[in-house]
């Protein structure tokens, strides 16, 4: 699909109901819509009067004055839709073709049972626009919305209008193609905001509605734990013996101090030898579906138990639509997953709140870039998919990048709960408590082998801190910085932004090579400039793929390994580690993926193979940001 560019207008008025538009298709330029007619209240709600075929809709429970909860959606008719907020107050799917549709939803109001009921008629054709994805949203949360064109569109202009509801102000961060982003604004009762999207193919006007329900909530206290508004979860297991602790002592803005180890113990004080059913006890989700892809991950791609043993140094699993990027807090001694390592589906993709990283800006002061990827058969070991594609994945396409960030974030919860801690710790103390009087192991991985260079400590502090680069530190150039790099024993430039990171970046890279023979590359390049770059802008000065063995490395990771994971045999596998593959100076960073000298038949057939891949890969940006570390709070 074509980029297109994406002018944003707002109505000046704050109108606090819905407009009743729909899709539409006009010869003419669209008209303001008109003003909204009070909804009334206790309704199931849908706000496209003239829906489509392929057009995204949704249903909403309106019911402002009512405390409600015990929410369970159904069809009654019509062909078979895919909704993934089943105890939501709003349902959103996409009716693929015409006909009328029925629905059901029951649910408690304030005590009292209640049931209402919506057909919803779709006409015959399809509409060319479609905003995705209505839904329920905390005021205070953040929230992304995306026109999908139809692909007979070429290089159109979206035009957003917002239509109903207090007025929002979009982030700074709106460069995402076709997709608009904002925090839900406050609000005293459950509040509809409504937005429109128009595009004009040449010949006709192309509109399409999208509503989020904004719902109150209490406000977040000054020593909260998380002091930005959370997602709604809810565990995965209800009936677990945990089940009642998880998320308020996981994820909940009312957090303010570290539960004890009694109410959310270790994975590995309750079972040393954990079973998926184990693990998925202690899981906390935003969707269903997202609980649901991380137990076949389990069950289907940790035959080593890896990720299970891994797991046992935890408390839980959080994976929430909100939660980018990942991390591992010992506050809570849980694990932060971002769904979007999970999805499988278009649906569940439009799930997942796609507010770009704010790091981004991080370094871009600087005159250099540290790119890395994983590779396997010299070529990229992941499948990228841009966010204007739908399309449906395996869950081999994104079984390497959510290995790689596993390994990493649970290698954090193994130094701060070694093996040889887990039972030494007195039930009734806190979780965070517990974890600052460990003897961490990534101190000792500091002591014995140290890094050297503190040029690289302070330019990681700028690059993943958002430090401010000082005039040197602007002024170094690759050069510079492969001389300073280069002779070091690091594995990668995020090593230097901590000593924690510094322990997970050597156990992940060893175990990614180990399990799946995958290298990761580490280059010094350029820092293109201009509005539009390439992945082949970046010329590499120095590179190398599979740092990780080199002689004066594989001390630290052999160190690292047997700390982390002592069941592994750790002696056989760093001798087993290749030695490292050198980048070719002046070459860009798409020129050094195939790195073989004299490739063989098989690696030929997976280049052509992978061309699009390739092609996909050089007209994408690099990737620059690793992980993210979230400070642990002072009470």
């Amino acid at each position: 699909m074509n980029k297109a560019l994406i002018y944003l207008s707002f109505s000046l008025s704050l109108i606090t109901l819905l407009s009743a538009c729909g899709g539409s298709t006009t010869s003419s330029p669209s008209t303001p819509p008109p003003s909204p007619t009070p909804p009334t209240k206790n309704i199931l709600m849908n706000i496209d009067a003239n829906l489509l075929g392929q057009q995204a809709t949704e249903l909403v429970i309106f019911a402002p004055d009512e405390q409600i909860t015990n929410i369970s959606w159904q069809q009654t008719s019509g062909t078979n839709v895919n909704f993934l907020a089943g105890n939501s107050k709003v349902i959103a799917f996409t009716p693929q073709g015409a006909g009328d549709y029925s629905f059901q939803v029951n649910y408690s109001a304030n005590g009292s049972a209640k049931t209402l009921t919506k057909t919803v008629t779709v006409a015959d054709g399809n509409n060319l626009i479609s905003v995705r994805l209505g839904h329920a949203a905390l005021e205070g949360n953040k929230v992304s919305l995306r026109a999908w064109l139809d692909h007979s569109i070429k290089d159109a202009t979206v035009t957003w209008q917002q239509t109903s509801g207090p007025t929002v102000n979009l982030t700074n961060y709106t460069n995402g193609d076709l997709a608009i982003f904002f925090t839900a604004p406050s609000v005293n009762k459950d509040t509809v905001i409504q937005f429109q999207a128009s595009v004009n193919d040449g010949s006709a006007n192309h509109t399409d509605s999208v509503a989020v329900l904004i719902e109150n909530t209490d406000n977040i206290k000054s020593n909260a734990y998380f002091d930005s508004r959370l997602a709604k979860v809810f565990p995965y297991v209800k009936n677990s013996i945990y089940s009642n602790n998880l998320v308020n002592c996981f994820y909940s803005n009312n957090l303010t101090s570290s539960c004890t180890l009694s109410l959310t113990p270790l994975i590995a004080q309750q079972t040393t030898s954990p079973s998926v059913d184990d693990i998925m006890a202690r899981v906390v989700v935003s969707h269903q579906w997202m609980g649901d892809r991380f137990k076949e991950f389990l069950i289907n791609f940790d035959t080593n138990n890896d990720f299970k043993n891994l797991l046992r140094a935890t408390t839980g699993i959080v994976i929430s639509y909100d939660v980018r990027p990942s991390f591992y807090w010992a506050a809570t001694g849980a694990i932060y997953l971002d769904a979007s390592n999970f999805w499988l589906t278009p649906d569940e993709r439009d799930t997942i709140n796609e507010a770009p990283d704010y790091r981004s800006a991080f370094g871009k002061e600087l005159r250099f870039v540290m790119p890395w990827r994983y590779v396997k058969n010299n070529n990229y070991a992941s499948r990228s998919v841009p966010s204007t594609e739908r399309v449906t994945r395996t869950g081999q396409d994104g079984l390497y990048r959510l290995a790689s960030l596993l390994f990493h974030e649970l290698a954090h919860a193994n130094d701060f709960f070694p093996s040889s801690e887990w039972f030494s710790h007195n039930n009734n103390s806190r979780v965070l408590d517990a974890a600052q009087a460990t003897n961490f192991e990534s101190d000792g991985l500091a002591s014995n082998y140290p890094l050297q260079n503190n040029i690289m400590r302070s330019l990681a502090q700028v690059s993943f801190a958002g430090s401010s680069a000082n005039s040197s530190q602007k002024a170094y150039l690759p050069a510079d910085i492969s001389n300073f790099f280069s002779p070091d024993i690091a594995t990668d430039y995020y090593n230097y932004s901590s000593l924690r990171e510094d322990y997970a970046m050597l156990f992940e890279e060893v175990m990614m090579f180990t399990r799946y023979n995958i290298q990761r590359d580490v280059a010094v390049t350029n820092r293109p400039t201009g509005d539009v770059i390439f992945a082949n802008d970046y010329i590499v000065d120095w590179g190398q793929r599979g740092r990780v063995g080199e002689a004066s490395i594989k001390s630290r990771a052999n160190f690292v390994l047997q700390r982390v994971l002592p069941e592994l045999n750790n002696v056989n596998m760093i001798n087993a580690l290749p030695t490292p593959t050198a980048m070719i100076s002046g070459n860009d960073w798409i020129e050094n993926l195939d790195l073989s000298t004299n490739p063989s038949p098989s690696d030929t057939q997976q280049s052509k193979a992978n061309k699009s891949t390739l092609n996909q890969q050089r007209l994408s940006a690099i990737e620059n940001q690793r992980y993210f570390h979230k400070d642990l709070p002072k009470h």
